[in-house]
């Protein structure tokens, strides 16, 4: 859930002690690539007196004319005199990416060109203790200097020279090091040199890896995606993709990990055929011969082409993407290949009966995984009905990932979580076994939920429930937030239902204690009752705190949920959520804080990954950070078709070169600082494919409202008025 994260962070320790022993264990990389161009975020430069080392708002330059592994590396340029110049590469936490594999040597190439050995700089390592939101640095424990000239072995590939430092010569860490420095040595001079792949590496033997076979390419406006088999090697590294565009002169344009089955190209240009070949990479940067060669040619897309370019991309997190044992949604990635995250595979769910309709799998196939998603969830852990926020997907049970707290039911995941399986149950109608079973299992764990025993006091619901803990984390569910679909599945229970008095007296409570959550979380008074009524950016606002909030409250409870036809005593949902859209363009659009390039088109401030760690966002100079999640926007389609169409076409064509992947947009980008995040999220790539469906056929909205519970539920609470 969303809107308490903060409330985990006070309760927890840290997640990272926590997870399944078996879970991926990812390389340690302090540098690989960088997406974004100009300078690298995670890096720093500083200098003083006679020295110097170049650098671009205080970060490295990143290089895109050479590269050991493509597309580009960092460069370090600097000048030797009396003083002192030191080059920072921080280790970029990805969220998920909580188990690494044991290192032995720190391991980096180098290009020199022309620079003299003797001015080759030093290097150490660190770890550094930085403020969560402002990453300024409070200490910084920093092993020995080395001279790195001591270090270079006889391998060379390309004029890129290994450089490789067995890290007992740093001395001892009480834990890994998250930062590494260059600085320079005592020797006067000037220096140019190019640095690539630099990591902590295990000691691994080569093996024997056979060149790839078959490979193929689908093209598509602006990029190409290449598709091979799933590789199982463990000793492969990387896949590494070249491209020509005579089929003769081939250059490394990119590499890959071989957890994704596919990688994007995007070449940027339409009306153009291009050639591809990819070969493996081992953990010594030994290369396979090469794969058969094959082609694919750009064309322009209509605007139609583009939404199922969009809709599918984003489909694919969760159908190739999928945790493989359960068939559920993992939380990102690339992150834990083992965790489940239960609103998300709700979400996942509702993509799935998508990628159904418009065929980007058979019925056949969706059957199938459905199947195998209800047989899972009928025997993972639940708690009085409700299912845990995070699930090992070998075994079902509950992963306590943000902290000991968090081991018990979710009430929102849960509500999430039966968003996507209610529209699953009308959508698998036929009358044969397997959906029959698929209704059957359904119908089992939608009576099994206990919603009233999350309304303890007959007013609220609260969030979470555990053995162990009991109501430890005492968070009552008090709108407006992305909350609303939990008390309208509690009310529509079949066998455990809530009054319809809870909706007013909960989720809209117009108590004291209400009034206080909300003033507390949104800085303001301004929709402190629930209702509002002031005008913003000229739109007026019925319902929601301060501006409305981050978007994903206008997203999660009404993708299976119409909002056009829920209207309470204060307003009628569709027209709410859509001015809340509107809203959040307009500000964008006007840009008071003069974000670098938001509003032309470039807007939807939500929750998602950011510089500084995930983040809430929304249209208030004091909340927000010049960062932008693509499923803000596009996710908005049904309230503001034309911006988001603006939107659309703007990322992708102007930004797609960092913005695009293999799962379609990825999770946010910051123009401000030059930052990009690495991973797609689940929560955030569902609802690119769902609503954008709802704005062109409704069809979630028409199949989740033909639940008779919901029917039910919805009338009752209409005779409230």
């Amino acid at each position: 859930m969303r809107t308490i994260i903060s409330i985990f962070i006070l309760l927890s320790i840290a997640h990272f002690s926590f997870g399944q022993e078996d879970e991926y264990e990812y390389d340690y990389m302090f540098f690989e690539n960088s997406l974004m161009p100009e300078y690298y975020f995670f890096s720093s430069a500083i200098y003083s007196d006679g020295s110097y080392i170049k650098n671009i708002n205080g970060k490295l330059p990143v290089c895109e004319e050479g590269a050991f592994t493509p597309p580009n590396s960092l460069e370090l340029k600097y000048t030797n005199g009396n003083g002192k110049w030191e080059a920072s590469i921080a280790f970029e936490r990805i969220r998920g990416h909580d188990f690494h594999k044991k290192s032995k040597y720190l391991s980096l190439w180098i290009f020199p060109e022309n620079t003299n050995v003797r001015l080759y700089p030093k290097i150490a390592l660190s770890i550094q203790k930085r403020q969560r939101r402002s990453g300024v640095i409070i200490s910084d424990q920093r092993s020995k200097e080395l001279s790195i000239d001591k270090y270079i072995g006889v391998i060379e590939k390309d004029g890129w020279r290994l450089v490789k430092i067995p890290l007992t010569d740093f001395g001892d860490f009480e834990s890994l090091p998250n930062n590494l420095v260059f600085s320079n040595n005592d020797n006067h001079g000037e220096g140019r040199i190019l640095i690539d792949q630099v990591e902590l590496l295990p000691d691994v033997q080569p093996g024997i890896i056979q060149a790839p076979d078959s490979i193929s390419a689908k093209a598509y406006e602006l990029h190409v995606d290449l598709i091979w088999p799933h590789v199982k090697n463990q000793g492969i590294k990387y896949i590494k993709i070249y491209r020509s565009e005579d089929a003769k002169q081939f250059k490394p344009v990119g590499i890959q990990r071989p957890y994704f089955y596919r990688y994007t190209d995007f070449v940027g240009e339409s009306n153009k055929t291009y050639y591809y070949k990819i070969s493996y990479v081992d953990y010594h940067y030994n290369e396979t011969s090469p794969s058969e060669t094959t082609e694919a040619s750009t064309r322009p897309f209509t605007d139609e082409e583009l939404l199922n370019m969009v809709q599918e991309a984003s489909f694919r997190y969760y159908w190739e993407g999928a945790e493989p044992h359960s068939g559920m949604a993992r939380e990102n990635i690339p992150g834990r290949m083992y965790m489940i995250a239960t609103g998300a595979s709700g979400f996942g769910i509702m993509a799935l009966i998508v990628g159904a309709e418009r065929g980007f799998i058979s019925r056949a196939q969706a059957v199938l995984r459905m199947k195998k998603i209800t047989v899972f969830l009928k025997n993972c852990d639940k708690f009085h009905g409700a299912f845990p926020h995070f699930i090992d997907g070998t075994t079902g049970k509950t992963i306590a990932y943000f902290g000991k707290y968090d081991n018990g039911g979710d009430l929102v995941e849960t509500a999430f979580l039966f968003e996507g399986l209610l529209t699953a149950r009308e959508y698998f109608n036929l009358e044969n076994a397997k959906e029959k079973e698929i209704r059957k299992t359904i119908n089992q764990l939608w009576e099994a939920v206990e919603w009233d025993w999350y309304n303890r006091d007959g007013k609220y619901l609260t969030w979470h429930w555990s053995k162990e803990y009991d109501w430890k984390i005492n968070h009552q569910l008090i709108g407006w937030n992305e909350t609303m679909i939990a008390y309208i599945l509690a009310m529509a229970s079949p066998t455990h239902p809530i009054d319809p008095s809870t909706y007013y007296k909960g989720w809209a409570s117009q108590e004291k204690k209400a009034i206080k959550y909300r003033e507390a979380w949104g800085k303001t008074r301004d929709g402190s009752h629930y209702t509002n009524g002031n005008y913003y950016h000229g739109i007026k606002l019925d319902v929601g705190v301060a501006k409305g909030g981050p978007l994903f409250f206008t997203h999660y409870s009404y993708m299976g949920m119409d909002p056009h036809k829920l209207t309470d005593r204060y307003t009628n949902y569709f027209d709410n959520n859509r001015n809340i859209a509107l809203i959040n363009y307009r500000y964008c659009k006007e840009n008071p804080n003069a974000r670098k390039r938001f509003g032309n088109p470039f807007w939807g401030l939500t929750a998602s990954d950011g510089p500084w760690g995930y983040r809430a966002l929304e249209p208030v100079k004091e909340k927000e950070d010049g960062t932008i999640a693509p499923t803000g926007a596009l996710a908005s389609f049904p309230y503001t078709p034309e911006q988001s169409m603006e939107a659309l076409k703007n990322m992708y064509c102007k930004h797609g070169k960092y913005l695009w992947g293999e799962y379609g947009f990825r999770d946010a980008v910051n123009l401000e600082v030059n930052w990009q995040a690495k991973i797609f999220m689940g929560l955030n790539q569902a609802p690119v494919t769902v609503m954008i469906e709802n704005y062109r056929s409704g069809l979630i909205w028409g199949l989740f409202m033909k639940n008779k519970e919901i029917i039910n539920a919805l009338n009752r609470l209409s005779g409230l008025k």
